[in-house]
């Protein structure tokens, strides 16, 4: 009830004396303590193994029975994870709630499903981060909750709420209230209340701890003071009775609380005391006839954000089976949200939670609220005009059903899965930290409370449902702290702190893992950080120190447990597990005095040990991320690679190393005598500033077998190689293998290398040395890459004076080495004059090169001694005269001594400079390399625009010069390109081809489309004599393709071309040509002829064959003519129809005539089924008694030599049986199908129609208000009603006056078409109308009573049933059923009785089962719209 009279709100610490029945309870219960240590041996053991079960909470066997106060007050364990090790957990006072933070991605079972005791076991996803929750039994609660339920009949325990206390209730009505140590403080209620208000169901501690509310399962409330342990209320009448209390709930005004019922519904409850005496009014907030609500959550403010401008609505949010709604209680009742659910598993649990959270500076509360496995989250805001916003964020979707939610921090939620599963997810980022298996808490289900068993069941299926997996009672948290109740324990889940992280990997020996986490930690990046404090870089400093304590600890425990015996491969994978991690993170914390000194020292302890930390040290000097090291640990790496022979990881560390470090006279000599070459050279040029001594010694190592002319080496290969490449990088200022000269060095570099190589002769030259031995001896180690570099250097050269003077000096000793040499080959001068034609072309030239040198060059090219290397000498010819060096030749000469050494490359480019194009042609088809190339030049002269008209006329009159020569290569191409650019000289070709065959190639490449030329014979200009021509060679060459190319040849004369073809005694070819002109019946009579003549060799073969090859001829002939009749069949009349099928039929059944019926030959059953073969065929078009009749006239079968022919006539006999009885059925389906679609069509036309309003559906006035008497009114079958001038206004009338088709404006404009449709399933929709009435404007009623008339009398059809019939006629989308029976009326009537004839009168081809589109439906039509 709602209250007018001001609320005074009573003080929390009122005092009272202590007193009723749970007085008498507690003091039972205290008074069974001493007497446990009393109990004897036997019993003790013996009431421990009933209630407590040592493998779940791992109690020691003991020799002397504990009391039950030593067992509350012992400390835990602090070896078994498991177990609480902290005594003070539960000191909310000092739990640290404000450092929570959130954690990284994969997740781990923190319990094992097998054995429900911890297993000190890591699992693979548990190394990533940890673990984040630590999960520990309440020894002391869980004892005594059991102590109670076996000495003072407490029952089992049914929901725990916490605060700063904790509070247990039990299923006997008793409250069971322990303090923050475990020590039970009171024992509200008795067993008797319990039995009339039945078990606690509900409990809810306000803010300061001072009341404790209880709902209990038969519907009654009671208040307690917490001080004093002093019934303070009992309420029994605030809801409906008969209902349990599901939830009970103090709001942060300590005389405001809320209950939910099993009814659904929600009350507020208000808690007054006036005139000292305590009073309480109940206000329904929700009924519970308007959806039930099974979960409450009010919104708590800490004590800090009290002020926040939220609170003062009280807010509070409700879950129903079908939506969430968040209402404000203050100041007055306002539903502020309401948010639907949606589609979901009935038995989902609806979950609430609130938490503040801070964003963009501002802390707003946040609502996360989820049924099944998808979580919402809204964020509540109060804006400036007091109303409040709701918010959506970003949600979560999970792969399993929730039976819990629970906020552990602003960042991190902690969920609870159907399988009883705990996930913790970063809220953020919707990471799964950690996945614990809490199977072994037994937890407490509140499905008898939701199903209300305690009052006889009296709620609903959907509630009941719910309540299977509900277990809202059964856990509560507080203070970052989550407690599950179970069956005979309590337990706690907590955020362990970064060091508890650290360590319990550490205890489980995982110190890769610990070390990971802890990096995690220092860098910033892992979550759920509890205990880091400060700012970065002071938790930098703390996490590092405690990284280097983990380091030093990894370092001692690889050596001590090292193997003392056994395979060397066993210790370094022993140390391979260790020592890479401790120098990976010293490096990471910057550490190198600790790597180098501390650490290098424990380790060279061991030799393995050593080893295996110096190869360790590898991968960090390559990357550069390790530049100074100590001399003796450089000293020492150096000589270990070397002991084990790994002389390539030396030379690649030399280069990444400090020179500063090495003792460089040792390694010089190392690298020397282990070929370390690109070490030497850094040591020279970065220890030494010396760049030519490791020059010189490259040389002398390939200079020897170069000057003797000796292959090289794989060795000597790549040392020349590394020659070219440092001598590269020295004129480019780059040091060798990496990084940059000092710039001050790069002049002096680069002159000392220009004066190494145009020294005349070596430091230590014999007498027998060359001049320049370095020029020479890099020219012929690799002409091309030397010139390269050289080309690159002069690149760089502008104006300096000295680089310009070198650069003419080098050219100049290059020019007399190779010139005046001959041991370079043509390919290795070429490359020197392409290279200085290069030089030469550049418009800031400064060298000179004598024009007589180039002379020489072409002179030695073009004239050589060796045709082995043709190829190659015109190949450098060219790149030199594409590099510009054109210009130091007469081009006249070029040309000459181009064709005298067939250099026809050289020629074309020559030609092209000149535009002599005509010219090219020769070059392609001289050229035996390229000459198929011919075609594309001719055709890109000819087609591409640029050229002149004179160069496209040279070049047309040359290709037609050397056609012959053109279509020999490949015909065609060569036709294609007449067809493209000469198609009006088809004649001069073809009397330029001498050669018959290279005519019929190039005229069947020209003519017949199927060689792949898509122009047409009218663009070639084709004669008629020309396509005669080519199909007189196609007999000659190939006479089986004649028929397949006359099918799509197109210009050729019949006449000329049957006497081509009877020259040739190609009859076969003959009858087509003949059909095809008209003369039937000579292309039958030539057919037969060829059938006779097969006939007669098949019955003359011997009979001793068992399969006669010539059969399958005969077969093949008798089907082509019976195709020949067939197809001319239908043009005519029934005596020419039997001018062919009769001889055929004659020619086969003669051989069977003279065979003697007492022998018949092996050949008999054969000819037998080719004669059945032509009756079936002949059967369609010649009516059976003329065939019966003709065989019957026939001299020998009319003398009674019927038996031989009995066969045929029986089955031609079957076939017509057949054939009627289908034509019968067919008739009967089509009769039948065509009255049920009269009769629907009738029944539609004559139904009357209701209109679904009275109103126009065009102007929307009531058809009977408009007074214009001209006026009808239309209806149509979908509903809709208008004026007929609405409709013709509205362009939807198709005719005029009575004979008027209507269309429905609104389902025509609705669907965007604007004539009838023809599709059925809009007809089945009733989109368009199948039939009208029109009314006149007097009717009293749309609906159509007596009054009402139809406009149309006339007889027949109306305009509305035609319209009908039409659209049937459309939907069944076939031939007319009338025009099938007419069709076939007519058949069954003809004089002739043949099956599906035509009269003689109407040619068949106009049945329309001749029809190649007939289809015959034998399925009914779709049924139409009632």
């Amino acid at each position: 009830m709602a209250s007018e009279i001001d609320l005074e709100c009573e003080e929390a610490s009122a005092p009272s004396p202590r007193g009723g029945v749970g007085e008498g309870l507690t003091q039972a219960l205290e008074a069974s303590l001493p007497t446990l240590a009393c109990i004897d041996l036997d019993k003790g053991l013996e009431f421990r193994s009933e209630l407590i079960d040592d493998k779940e909470f791992d109690i020691p066997q003991v020799d002397t029975p504990p009391t039950l106060e030593s067992i509350l007050n012992e400390t835990d364990d602090e070896d078994e994870s498991f177990i609480l090790e902290d005594p003070t957990l539960l000191n909310i006072d000092t739990f640290d709630t404000h450092s929570y933070d959130t954690s990284s991605v994969a997740s781990s079972d923190s319990g094992d499903r097998t054995n429900l005791k911890r297993k000190k076991k890591l699992l693979d996803s548990f190394s990533l981060h940890g673990s984040v929750m630590r999960h520990s039994l309440l020894k002391g609660i869980s004892a005594q909750i059991v102590s109670a339920a076996d000495k003072v009949d407490a029952g089992l325990p049914t929901a725990i709420a916490v605060s700063s206390l904790i509070a247990v209730g039990t299923s006997h009505g008793l409250a069971l209230i322990f303090d923050q140590n475990q020590a039970l403080r009171l024992c509200l209620g008795s067993t008797s209340v319990g039995g009339q208000y039945g078990a606690i169901s509900a409990l809810s501690i306000n803010h300061d701890c001072s009341r404790l509310l209880c709902g209990f399962a038969k519907g009654q409330m009671t208040m307690w003071d917490l001080a004093s342990g002093k019934l303070l209320r009992s309420i029994t009448d605030a809801h409906p009775p008969g209902t349990a209390i599901l939830h009970i709930k103090f709001t942060d005004d300590p005389a405001l609380a809320i209950c939910n019922d099993s009814g659904g519904s929600v009350f507020e409850l208000t808690f007054k005391r006036v005139m000292g005496v305590r009073t309480c009014e109940s206000r329904c907030l929700f009924s519970g006839s308007k959806g039930e609500v099974c979960c409450i959550e009010p919104l708590h403010a800490k004590a800090e954000l009290k002020d926040h401008p939220i609170t003062q609505f009280s807010l509070l949010a409700m879950a129903s089976l079908t939506k969430i709604l968040v209402i404000g209680l203050k100041p007055s009742l306002k539903v502020w949200m309401t948010f639907p659910y949606g589609r979901m598993d009935p038995s989902s649990v609806p979950l609430l939670a609130w938490h503040f959270v801070a964003a963009n500076n501002y802390v707003n509360p946040t609502l996360a609220f989820c049924r099944g496995d998808v979580v919402h989250f809204l964020l509540v805001k109060r804006d400036e005009s007091g109303a409040i916003h709701v918010t959506k964020q970003k949600r979560l979707h999970l792969c399993y059903d929730l039976i819990n939610f629970t906020w552990i921090n602003s960042r991190t939620i902690v969920l609870l899965d159907s399988v009883e599963k705990l996930h913790v997810i970063d809220r953020l980022t919707q990471e799964e930290l950690e996945t614990v298996e809490i199977s072994e808490v037994q937890l407490v289900y509140n499905s008898s409370h939701f199903k209300s068993l305690a009052t006889g069941g009296n709620v609903s299926q959907a509630l009941a449902l719910v309540g299977e997996k509900a277990c809202y009672q059964s856990i509560s948290s507080y203070g970052g702290q989550i407690f599950y109740l179970g069956t005979k324990s309590v337990y706690v889940m907590t955020l362990r702190s970064w060091r508890e992280r650290i360590d319990h990997l550490l205890k489980q020996e995982c110190l890769t893992e610990a070390l990971a986490l802890a990096w995690s930690f220092h860098e910033g990046k892992a979550k759920a950080v509890v205990g880091l404090s400060g700012d970065a870089s002071k938790r930098k400093a703390v996490v590092a120190d405690r990284m280097v304590e983990i380091l030093f600890h990894c370092a001692d425990r690889a050596l001590k447990k090292c193997p003392d015996q056994g395979k060397i491969q066993v210790m370094e994978q022993h140390f391979q597990d260790t020592v890479p991690v401790v120098v990976d993170y010293c490096l990471r914390l910057q550490r190198r005095d600790l790597l180098f000194s501390q650490m290098y020292d424990k380790f060279s302890e061991n030799s393995v040990a050593k080893g295996v930390f110096l190869e360790c040290l590898e991968p960090y000097i390559l990357s550069d991320q390790l530049v100074g090291i100590t001399a003796q640990v450089m000293k020492d790496l150096l000589i270990h690679f070397q002991d084990k022979k790994l002389m390539e990881n030396v030379e690649a560390l030399i280069v990444h190393m400090d020179v500063t470090s090495l003792d460089i006279q040792q390694v010089v000599l190392m690298c020397w005598e282990n070929r370390l070459y690109d070490a030497m050279i850094y040591i020279y040029n970065r220890g030494m500033n010396e760049f030519i001594s490791p020059m010189e010694k490259l040389f002398k190592v390939i200079a020897p077998p170069l000057s003797a002319g000796k292959s090289l080496t794989d060795e000597q290969v790549i040392m020349g190689n590394k020659l070219l490449v440092y001598i590269s990088c020295c004129l480019a200022g780059r040091a060798y293998p990496l990084g940059d000269i000092p710039e001050d060095l790069v002049p002096l570099v680069k002159n000392q290398v220009f004066e190494f190589l145009i020294r005349l002769h070596s430091t230590e030259a014999s007498s027998e040395e060359e001049i320049y031995p370095y020029i020479c001896t890099l020219l012929h180690f690799d002409t091309r890459e030397f010139l390269n570099v050289l080309a690159l250097t002069f690149e760089d050269f502008k104006n300096d004076k000295q680089a310009l003077e070198y650069q003419q000096r080098i050219v100049d000793i290059l020019l007399k080495v190779m010139v005046e040499n001959s041991d370079f080959t043509p390919s290795q001068v070429g490359c020197l004059f392409t290279f200085l034609a290069r030089q030469l072309a550049k418009p800031d030239n400064t060298l000179f090169v004598n024009r007589t040198l180039f002379d020489q060059v072409l002179e030695f090219l073009c004239s050589p001694d060796d045709d082995s290397r043709h190829s190659e000498r015109q190949q450098v010819l060219l790149e030199l005269l594409q590099a510009g060096g054109i210009v130091q030749f007469e081009e006249s000469r070029l040309i000459r001594m181009a064709e005298r050494a067939e250099f026809y490359q050289i020629c074309e480019f020559m030609y092209e400079r000149a535009h002599q194009y005509d010219k090219i042609i020769d070059c392609y088809l001289r050229d035996p390399l390229r000459e198929e190339e011919v075609f594309n030049s001719i055709h890109n002269i000819l087609s591409i625009p640029g050229h002149s008209l004179e160069e496209k006329q040279s070049v047309g009159q040359k290709a037609m010069q050397h056609i012959e020569e053109l279509v020999s290569l490949n015909p065609c191409r060569a036709a294609e390109l007449v067809a493209t650019h000469f198609s009006g000289q088809v004649e001069v070709v073809i009397q330029k081809l001498q050669s018959p065959f290279l005519l019929f190639q190039f005229l069947r490449s020209l003519l017949d489309p199927r060689e792949g030329i898509s122009t047409t014979q009218e663009s070639l200009q084709v004669t008629p004599s020309i396509t005669e021509q080519f199909i007189e060679l196609l007999c000659q060459y190939n006479p089986h393709q004649v028929i397949d190319t006359l099918q799509v040849l197109e210009s050729y004369r019949l006449e000329e071309t049957i006497q081509i073809t009877q020259k040739y005694q190609l009859l076969e070819v003959c009858a087509y040509l003949l059909e095809k002109k008209g003369d039937v019946h000579g292309a039958f009579l030539i057919m037969l002829e060829r059938l006779q003549s097969k006939l007669q060799e098949f019955t003359k073969e011997s009979e001793n064959m068992r399969e006669d090859p010539s059969f399958k001829d005969v077969e093949e002939i008798l089907v082509e003519t019976i195709a020949l009749c067939q197809r001319n069949s239908h043009s005519l009349n029934q005596q020419q129809r039997e001018a062919l099928w009769f001889p055929l039929l004659e020619a086969m059944m003669a051989p069977q005539k003279l065979s003697s019926s007492s022998a018949p030959p092996r050949h008999a059953e054969p000819l037998k089924s080719l004669t059945m073969r032509v009756l079936n065929s002949m059967a369609a078009f010649i009516a059976l008694p003329s065939i019966l009749q003709r065989i019957l006239q026939d001299p020998v079968y009319g003398r009674g030599k019927l038996g031989e022919i009995q066969g045929l006539i029986l089955g031609m006999l079957d076939t017509f049986n057949y054939e009627q009885t289908l034509l019968e059925t067919t008739t009967s389906l089509l009769n039948h199908d065509l009255h049920w679609s009269l009769c629907n069509l009738r029944a539609s036309v004559t139904r009357g129609l209701s209109p679904k309003q009275d109103s126009c559906c065009v102007c929307l006035q009531q058809y009977k208000r408009r007074q214009e008497v001209a006026d009808d009114i239309v209806v149509f079958s979908c509903g809709h009603l208008y004026h007929s001038l609405c409709l013709l206004n509205k362009e939807c009338a198709v005719g005029t006056g009575s004979q008027a088709r209507w269309m429905c404006y609104r389902c025509n404009s609705s669907n965007k078409i604007g004539k009838l449709s023809e599709n059925a399933s809009e007809m089945k929709k009733g989109q368009l109308a199948q039939a009208q009435v029109k009314m006149s404007p007097s009717c009293p009623s749309p609906r159509g009573d007596s009054a009402a008339k139809k406009t149309s009398s006339e007889p027949g059809l109306d305009p509305q049933q035609i319209q009908a019939f039409d659209q049937l006629c459309r939907l069944y989308r076939g031939t007319s059923r009338l025009a099938l029976l007419t069709e076939l009326s007519q058949t069954q009537s003809s004089e002739s009785h043949r099956l599906l004839g035509v009269s003689k009168s109407s040619p068949a081809l106009n049945s329309i089962f001749q029809n190649e589109n007939f289809q015959l439906h034998l399925a009914p039509p779709p049924l139409t719209q009632d």
